[in-house]
């Protein structure tokens, strides 16, 4: 009877771990393309329509 009561949880824990950051990874990939969106938004309604610069 000298089970470790918290054996459950770390197994679950370790479990978790194993599988990796792939939400954090997730997050990281949308923001960046929502990022690189709105540079693509304004590049082509701001800087485009006034032309070249001389």
């Amino acid at each position: 009877m000298n089970e470790d009561p918290n054996a459950d949880e770390d197994a679950r824990l370790d479990e978790i771990v194993k599988r990796g950051p792939s939400g954090a990874i997730v997050l990281a990939g949308i923001s960046t393309a929502l990022v690189i969106g709105m540079w693509f938004v304004f590049y082509f309604a701001v800087f485009l329509p006034r032309g070249v610069i001389r």
